[in-house]
């Protein structure tokens, strides 16, 4: 794990507008890329907590009107922007194939797909030449699982506006990139592993011991390792990399 003491001055001068940077990963990222020298400015929604290094603005990003509004925001908060991280989103319930909630596969897409595209969207025509956009994706980007179908084809999407939009900002000099967390042990996580118990016959600690167990480190990816990547993505030292999808999984076999 790299030292906390060594990102220090990565990312300064960076101006970043992070989505869904209020908790979980994405609040760790703020952290992480605070200490590397950011600035920046959080849309999360309603109540942002007023927690984290960074101001936040109130908003949705299945709505192109807040969406517009955190972009100005930003721009007149800290004087331009040459960075986005994208961590806004969700992970439905399981539900089978056959018994797919469709009010819910369009929750999730607008979340996790509409999120990602209108920020980019929006954000595009006022970003510095040279910025950086990163996007937190999922292992799911690339692989399917049993009961979240849904969340499958909504993280599919997300690699796919990933690599699409490398292509149209590359010739600016804009890098756009992903991460692809693997089990992190977050708050989320744990809920939901405890609101699985009765189809997994698993508690908690051991589906928590059983995903350590399916990686070549033997430990689940911290919420430290996932910020670590994300500042390397978003620092010069990455300027050579766009559209690139970058596992941080302890190696998930």
């Amino acid at each position: 794990m790299m030292p906390r003491d060594t990102v220090g001055g990565m990312l300064a001068g960076r101006r970043i507008l992070v989505t869904g940077g209020a908790r979980g990963l994405g609040a760790a990222a703020v952290d992480r890329m605070a200490e590397a020298g950011a600035t920046g400015v959080v849309l999360d929604l309603p109540p942002a907590a007023e927690t984290g290094p960074w101001p936040h603005i109130s908003g949705d990003v299945t709505d192109s009107n807040s969406v517009r509004n955190a972009v100005t925001e930003a721009q007149r908060l800290l004087g331009g922007i040459d960075g986005l991280l994208l961590a806004a989103g969700v992970v439905p319930p399981w539900q089978h194939v056959g018994d797919i909630d469709m009010a819910e596969w369009d929750r999730v897409m607008a979340i996790n797909v509409r999120g990602v595209i209108d920020v980019i969207r929006c954000a595009a025509p006022v970003l510095e030449d040279g910025s950086a956009i990163t996007v937190i994706a999922s292992l799911n980007s690339w692989k399917g699982d049993p009961r979240i179908a849904a969340y499958v084809a909504s993280k599919h999407a997300v690699l796919g506006i990933v690599r699409s939009a490398a292509l149209d900002l590359g010739p600016r000099g804009i890098r756009v990139n992903a991460v692809a967390p693997g089990p992190i042990a977050t708050e989320a996580l744990l809920s939901r592993m405890a609101a699985r118990q009765g189809l997994t016959n698993l508690t908690v600690e051991q589906a928590l011991a059983t995903a350590a167990g399916d990686t070549a480190l033997g430990r689940m990816a911290t919420t430290t390792d996932v910020a670590n990547a994300i500042v390397f993505l978003t620092s010069d030292l990455a300027a050579g990399i766009t559209g690139h999808l970058l596992p941080v999984d302890s190696g998930v076999l």
